[in-house]
């Protein structure tokens, strides 16, 4: 069927008049990237701008893919899914119609009663026994968008194998001819139930238990983004005995985030706000969570009078050392500890988890395979062994309660952290230049491509197929390895000899050159962006920063060639 049949086809059936009337006002480039293609539903479930079309976030096409969800979920002998929504855009609406198809299923839907994190969504669907879970969120994109994460009944992301069988499903459903049943029915037949309160006290409980040493007197200037991290993390951080302030233009829940366009922790601007009450206030560390309060990022007192953001690669090598530190000097370290991290993280984890007999796991970029890897721990008897698991986008996990990233729980351990390092006379910056001193000035960096649309897409595809084209050397350096997680294989360039990779197939491709150095290729998961991560090494921050700029401008210019 091609795109302007769709249209004209949704035009004829769409019942709701808000996509109606919008239906009628699109521009033929509009119709176009709105009825081409469907949104796929992968492991991250679904994700995209909200709008009319079958590649877009609206009534419909989460109808469908809860069909799917619901089909597949019931055809395996499963009987309910738990299901939380965040402060966006049509996220209460989508998570009711969602349970209203669950329902209409046979399924029981479990949801929550107010908007929730995605981490204590993972733990719903575990506390509860659920087969299944379903957030509905966009993370930290722009306020165009939503999406649609689903989970499975371990309550990490949806596994390869089952998203595959479910892309099935909702492929062979018309989006005009799903089950449904209005939700007042389906509450009175037992199919649609809340999530008590005891659940979410279950949940903070499972967070508080992660809790170190505390972090008493420490001033806190906290934002939840517009997003659902305000209660929880609040909640979690004064039983700790932090003080904290919370940004009042990003307390509450608003789906415009009216004062910051991309409200995401790792970009300074969505940090403005809350640095600029840290300049008046002149606390200890300022903390911001994105929506779904599944990552957080951090500003620091600079020691020049302002405050300096650290990355996600620098609080996740902080707080682990901290973990691991001060468990093992209270003898609460396990026999064998393990951190989990994922390719593109930093290598400085490496040594840190070395000082404490830990072991380093590297695992494919996306939460849920440093999930994997706690379930494999726990299917061997000793979930006590994984102590931390990190990603180098602001994400973080200490504790088997939830299978995902969990900004509760890592705002409570940064806290902790940087009370720690206080009592000792130093700020988290100066801390995190201990560890560089000791250790090495590995640095971290990311260059995004962004390219939108089809036609975007298929310029990703044409970059990657172009790194995977070069030999030789790159930005000057020589290449010493290609990983191409795609083929499974590792080559070395000097003898020609190639390993597999023990990871799963992705699309991700790794050069690691001389001097220490590394560039890695990988195309988002969720955004339209091809996503560049660099690692350089040095005796002082000034070599090794000299090795990021010379990888970003060589790379730059190498993305510059494919048209």
């Amino acid at each position: 069927m091609d795109y302007m049949t769709r249209y004209q086809r949704w035009c004829d059936k769409v019942t709701d008049e808000k996509l109606a009337q919008a239906l009628k006002a699109m521009t033929p480039e509009e119709i176009r990237e709105s009825f081409t293609m469907d949104l796929e539903f992968g492991t991250g479930g679904l994700r995209g701008v909200l709008g009319p079309g079958t590649a877009r976030m609206n009534l419909y096409t989460v109808r469908k893919a809860t069909q799917g969800l619901a089909a597949d979920t019931a055809a395996h002998g499963g009987k309910a899914v738990a299901i939380s929504y965040d402060s966006r855009h049509m996220s209460q609406e989508f998570a009711r119609e969602a349970a209203c198809v669950i329902a209409a299923n046979g399924l029981i839907a479990w949801l929550y009663p107010r908007l929730m994190p995605t981490p204590a969504l993972s733990f719903a669907v575990r506390e509860l026994k659920c087969d299944a879970g379903i957030m509905i969120t966009a993370s930290h994109n722009p306020a165009i968008y939503n999406g649609y994460k689903a989970y499975g009944p371990d309550g990490c992301q949806m596994a390869s194998e089952t998203a595959d069988r479910v892309q099935a499903a909702i492929l062979a459903t018309d989006e005009f001819a799903v089950k449904t049943m209005p939700e007042e029915e389906a509450r009175e037949k037992g199919l649609i139930r809340t999530i008590g309160q005891d659940v979410y006290e279950a949940f903070i409980a499972a967070v508080m238990k992660q809790s170190v040493s505390g972090a008493q007197d420490l001033k806190v200037v906290y934002s939840p983004l517009n997003g659902t991290g305000n209660v929880p993390v609040r909640d979690v951080l004064g039983r700790i005995g932090a003080q904290v302030t919370v940004v009042p233009s990003q307390e509450m829940p608003d789906g415009d985030f009216p004062t910051c366009s991309f409200p995401n922790p790792e970009e300074r601007a969505a940090m403005s706000e809350g640095l600029k009450l840290a300049q008046e206030l002149h606390p200890d560390l300022l903390l911001a969570t994105d929506p779904d309060c599944d990552r957080v990022g951090i500003g620091v007192p600079d020691g020049k009078g302002g405050y300096q953001l650290m990355t996600g690669n620098e609080v996740g090598v902080l707080v682990m050392d901290y973990v691991l530190g001060q468990r093992k000097a209270a003898g609460k370290l396990p026999a064998d500890p393990v951190v989990v991290k994922t390719i593109v993280s930093t290598t400085l984890a490496y040594p840190i988890a070395a000082k404490y007999g830990a072991e380093v796991r590297d695992v494919l970029t996306g939460f849920k395979y440093i999930g994997e890897q706690i379930a494999l721990l726990e299917g061997e008897g000793h979930p006590e062994r994984f102590q931390f698991g990190f990603e180098e986008s602001y994400g973080y996990l200490s504790g088997t309660h939830a299978r995902d990233k969990d900004a509760v729980v890592a705002s409570m351990l940064i806290c902790e952290c940087a009370a720690y390092h206080k009592s000792h006379g130093h700020t988290l910056l100066q801390a995190m230049e201990n560890i560089y001193q000791t250790y090495g000035y590995r640095l971290n960096s990311l260059l995004s491509v962004t390219c939108q649309g089809l036609d975007g897409m298929a310029r990703i595809s044409r970059i990657m197929d172009a790194m995977r084209g070069v030999s030789g050397s790159f930005a000057g350096l020589a290449i010493v390895s290609v990983a191409d997680y795609d083929k499974g294989t590792v080559t070395d360039c000097a003898s020609g000899g190639v390993k597999p990779t023990g990871l799963p197939r992705s699309n991700v491709i790794t050069l690691k050159l001389q001097e220490d150095c590394q560039v890695i290729a990988r195309p988002s998961g969720t955004e339209p962006k091809i996503k560049f991560y660099f690692t350089a090494s040095g005796d002082t921050r000034e070599s090794a920063n000299a090795g990021i700029d010379a990888l970003r401008a060589a790379t730059q210019a190498f993305v510059d060639t494919v048209k």
